[in-house]
């Protein structure tokens, strides 16, 4: 009998035993399935989550605008005033809904060339107003006329040309003009052929972004989604140095695995240019564990503080000889346009920028730009990027609209919110067939080894015990 105890004990132990140690095999075996899986899955190639998502999101993305509606515009003409300026909005577009086009595989290089549509559809259920509002704004035509055109005779020429369209340093424009496009006075009677519509983003619809050309990581994981660089340097004429580099993918998604130290680049088309972002927080997001990435101050950084913004400095006056910092002149992708970018309500920008702009009010929470990611699968789950744009303004003697001028200014316009999360129907699809199986095979692992660790350790004292009172 007693020899029956101590056998069924002694195999208890070998049965918990074999039970953690099958535990303990399962857990590298179960972590290279998942990361094949997952290598799987990533990849842009049709029958894959990724390629599904990429194709056509599945997310509704939306764009708002707060435009800085100027408040003393006479005195700003007349005495070089201060300019006051009151946020109005926000006037929300549904962007990013239309499913990418012309899309080429490249079997031999794993690339995937495409276009992205670009269209917007007003949401009045989502904005404080109408398209139709009116606010009084920057000229942008009259604004750029100096920078474009330096020579004294030719300012000569376009200040009889502003004064019988009878346009100024400010006008009053919809929202819809100042975003999408409006024949401008100036302009059109401008004796040689020139494009006489503008606004901050024409022409936006029925227009397409790209060609782009990324890598589909069927035959490296680490390059998924990452843009050509080599294929983007001959699409592009602005192509000075680094800072101008496609660098990064489109922030839809990165190489998985993603690690906290990783500095996630992607390259955005309204900016002209690659930026980064770092490791902020851990967020749960509908159930999903995801990291979010912040774009730090440094990215808007002065030449002096980040050398990888030394070309984004052109302007030696405007910058203080490259010691202001918080924005980036991007001219040179905008067929010389005196446009400059930064975070709204100039964010982490140096005292000099808004000094001469009164109702601003930064504020981290509201205007700073992150990417909520899925770590394991790179896939970015929810985003918000915020970003404002501004003319440089400064004093022209030829032209009656600026003479009064006694200072530059960097007029910002207006800023936007690019926001997207995952929809529910989305996430519980995520949930199933990515975290759902993540999380059932570690809780079978540790299960299987808790129990195990647990049986071992409870049948080898209760043995102990026995032969304890055995030999007593």
């Amino acid at each position: 009998m007693g020899c029956d105890r101590n056998c069924g004990l002694i195999a208890g132990a070998v049965i918990g035993a074999v039970l953690a140690v099958f535990g303990g095999i399962l857990m590298p075996v179960g972590d290279m399935l998942i990361e094949r899986t997952i290598k799987k899955e990533v990849v842009l190639e049709e029958g894959t989550i990724a390629y599904q998502n990429w194709v056509k999101t599945g997310t509704e993305v939306y764009r708002q605008f707060w435009i800085y509606d100027v408040q003393n515009p006479q005195e700003v003409v007349a005495n070089s005033s201060k300019i006051k300026v009151k946020q109005r909005g926000p006037y929300t577009y549904r962007v990013r809904y239309l499913a990418k086009k012309n899309i080429t595989h490249d079997p031999e290089n794993h690339t995937v060339s495409f276009l992205q549509p670009n269209e917007a559809i007003f949401e009045p259920s989502l904005s404080a107003g109408t398209e139709n509002d009116t606010w009084t704004v920057l000229n942008l035509a009259v604004a750029a006329a100096p920078h474009l055109y330096p020579n004294t005779f030719v300012q000569v020429v376009l200040n009889s040309l502003i004064k019988k369209s009878k346009s100024s340093m400010f006008q009053k424009r919809t929202v819809k003009e100042l975003l999408w496009g409006y024949k401008d006075p100036f302009l059109s009677l401008v004796p040689y052929p020139i494009s006489t519509t503008v606004g901050v983003f024409f022409p936006y619809n029925n227009t397409a972004d790209g060609v782009y050309t990324v890598f589909s990581g069927k035959d490296n994981i680490n390059q998924v989604a990452i843009i050509d660089t080599y294929k983007g340097k001959k699409n592009l004429s602005y192509w000075p140095s680094y800072c101008d580099m496609i660098n990064g993918t489109d922030a839809a998604s990165f190489p998985p695995f993603v690690e906290k130290t990783r500095v996630l680049r992607f390259f955005s088309s309204d900016i002209c240019r690659s930026i980064y972002a770092v490791f902020g927080a851990e967020i749960n997001l509908k159930g999903i564990p995801v990291y979010r990435f912040v774009l730090p101050s440094m990215a808007f950084a002065s030449p002096l503080q980040n050398p990888d913004n030394h070309c984004f400095c052109t302007e030696t006056v405007i910058s203080n000889n490259c010691t202001s910092y918080g924005v980036l002149d991007i001219g040179r992708c905008k067929e010389g346009k005196p446009v400059y970018i930064s975070l709204p309500h100039f964010l982490h920008s140096s005292p000099d920028i808004a000094e001469p702009i009164e109702g601003l009010n930064p504020n981290e929470d509201e205007h700073s730009t992150y990417l909520d990611v899925e770590p394991i699968t790179g896939f970015t789950l929810r985003f918000a990027k915020r970003l404002q744009i501004n003319i440089l303004v400064k004093p022209a003697k030829k032209i009656e609209a600026l003479k009064g001028l006694k200072r530059n200014y960097i007029v910002p316009i207006l800023w936007l919110n690019e926001t997207g999360t995952i929809g529910d129907e989305k996430a519980e699809m995520f949930r199933k067939r990515v975290t759902g199986k993540i999380n059932l095979l570690g809780l079978v692992e540790i299960t299987l080894l808790s129990v195990g660790v647990v049986m071992f350790v409870a049948f080898m004292i209760s043995y102990c015990a026995c032969r304890s009172k055995k030999v007593k």
